[in-house]
């Protein structure tokens, strides 16, 4: 069975850094696109960035255009998505998600699997 498991997730002031980490167990990370969804109070959840399996080809929504990078260590089995420049209208819980085709879709059931979820919250 796959499973996802993000982290690092937290509390930043506005213009702060996190990094953000997804573990992929059961399957090996290269067989999938991987993207982060985000997902704010009594918003839809919304993708933010995509990766091809083999890290090629990436993918971000215009907001965060500039300021966030996905990548992927599939040796580790790992998908990253480095936030700089952080904004309070970032605050989100983040998701990470595996399946899907190239380009990333940004239909929720259009992907297999998904973690749980961390928090960030972004302090103005």
């Amino acid at each position: 069975q796959v499973q996802l498991v993000e982290s690092g997730g937290g509390l930043v002031q506005a213009g702060g850094s996190l990094r953000l980490s997804c573990k992929v167990s059961g399957r090996t990370a290269s067989d999938y696109t991987m993207a982060w969804f985000r997902q704010a109070p009594g918003k839809e959840r919304e993708r933010v960035a995509g990766i091809s399996w083999d890290g090629s080809s990436t993918y971000y929504t215009n907001s965060v255009k500039g300021r966030f990078a996905i990548s992927r260590d599939n040796a580790k089995n790992t998908v990253y998505l480095q936030m700089n420049s952080l904004k309070p209208e970032d605050t989100a819980v983040y998701y990470c998600a595996a399946g899907g085709h190239w380009p990333p879709s940004a239909v929720i059931n259009d992907y297999a699997y998904w973690g749980q979820g961390t928090q960030v919250t972004v302090s103005s």
